[in-house]
């Protein structure tokens, strides 16, 4: 009796030492940086109006893959319908975007937190060769809302806003 006892101590003692030294072994995630969580205040299920406080549509953001990646769903009561992968790459230190929608839009945009806004750029080219570049801004807000505030490129050249958005929280969203 008094082997076996001593067995079932030398397997645990064993099995703790492994355990410890495993957890110690363990990498921390590849996404915890404070950078990977600039964006963070995006998150969440909305409803978004626009300036007229008339609904625009819904979006839904959260995170997937590791924490890594905020994937946004956006849908609007006509059947407007698009979505974004946005990613913080940390080896050039900037955040990316890239949305696609059911119009045939691709947009890929990059930038970073400042002043305490997400603003992203890029530009789009159209069939006819045109270009056209494209700002956004997601400002949180002091009442847990988010502005979003597109502007793009007129035909001269100057900025113009766009869509200019608020992201209120669906109510147990």
């Amino acid at each position: 009796m008094h082997i076996k006892r001593v067995f079932v101590n030398v397997i645990f003692l064993a099995t703790c030492l492994f355990s410890t030294m495993t957890m110690a072994a363990t990498p921390p995630l590849p996404c915890d940086p404070e950078a990977h969580k600039q964006f963070d205040f995006w998150l969440g299920d909305w409803d978004v109006y626009g300036v007229k406080g008339k609904l625009a549509g819904h979006n839904k953001i959260e995170k997937k893959h590791a924490g890594c990646v905020l994937h946004e769903q956006y849908t609007t009561p006509s059947g407007y319908s698009g979505e974004s992968f946005n990613i913080y790459d940390a080896g050039r230190k900037v955040w990316h975007q890239t949305w696609v929608d059911n119009a045939g839009t691709l947009l890929l945009l990059e930038g970073g937190l400042k002043d305490g806004n997400m603003v992203l750029s890029g530009e789009t080219t159209d069939v006819k060769g045109v270009v056209t570049r494209h700002r956004i801004t997601w400002t949180p807000n002091a009442d847990a809302s988010v502005r979003q505030h597109w502007e793009s490129t007129d035909a001269s050249g100057k900025w113009i806003t766009a869509f200019d958005g608020k992201y209120t929280r669906k109510v147990g969203g």
